[in-house]
């Protein structure tokens, strides 16, 4: 499979190293749009986009125009997915997007649905969340932690909505946003009571199951139309 790698920093050259112990090709390598090329793009079976929210969207329009999938690990363009759905709709494109490529964050977030509905039936406990992230990461909760949200808020009758912040509302999760050196990803989720305390932990200790899972689906989604998570490749 050949691939074009939109975004080369750290996950672009992780990505670039998981993809060639495959079998693959990277026929480019594109830090922004003024390098982009559409005969050189078209050249790839599949699109890998990782790179800012600020540059996504344009990125995967750009993907839609000239007929690669793509499969895209950034976070923070979420305002956009109806625009984003109808663009690869009218461009009988294919979109993989995912907060977190990890198979093992992909089972954490079904863990913590589990433990959400467990929880919210006790109704003794206050739901917190911390998540932490190195410096280059712009967005904040993580989108990891906004499924993780999400994930709570569906099961625990009393949570409405999350703050990115410190909260004591009790129909409020207070997620607290990390940034620091050096730190692949970290996300914590606390219940506590006015006896005990239970925690859930999932922390990365590196780089490498989030390139794999994206190079997993560029392998899945190749053929395909339509807009595709993580959800959809797990479940076949």
């Amino acid at each position: 499979m050949k691939l074009a790698l939109l975004g080369y920093g750290k996950m672009g050259k992780e990505v670039e190293r998981i993809a060639l112990e495959r079998g693959h090709e990277v026929v480019c390598r594109i830090n922004s749009m003024e390098e982009w090329n559409d005969e050189v793009i078209k050249s790839a079976d599949v699109a890998i986009e990782f790179t800012r929210p600020d540059s996504v969207v344009a990125n995967l329009k750009a993907c839609f125009r000239v007929g690669i999938p793509v499969v895209t690990g950034t976070t923070g363009w979420y305002d956009h997915f109806d625009e984003i759905k109808e663009a690869c709709a009218n461009g009988n494109g294919a979109l993989f997007y995912a907060t977190n490529f990890s198979i093992g964050v992909n089972l954490f977030f079904e863990i913590n649905k589990r433990a959400a509905q467990i929880m919210g039936k006790a109704g003794s406990y206050h739901a917190s969340m911390e998540e932490i992230h190195h410096t280059e990461k712009k967005d904040a909760p993580s989108g990891t932690a906004i499924t993780l949200a999400e994930g709570m808020i569906e099961q625990i009758p009393d949570l409405a909505r999350w703050e990115n912040q410190e909260s004591s509302a009790t129909d409020a999760l207070g997620i607290v946003s990390l940034r620091l050196p050096g730190v692949t990803g970290t996300h914590t989720i606390k219940y506590t009571g006015p006896v005990d305390e239970i925690t859930l932990e999932h922390k990365a200790c590196n780089r490498s199951g989030f390139a794999s899972g994206a190079v997993v689906a560029a392998e899945w989604i190749l053929n395909k139309h339509g807009v595709y998570t993580m959800k959809d490749l797990l479940n076949t």
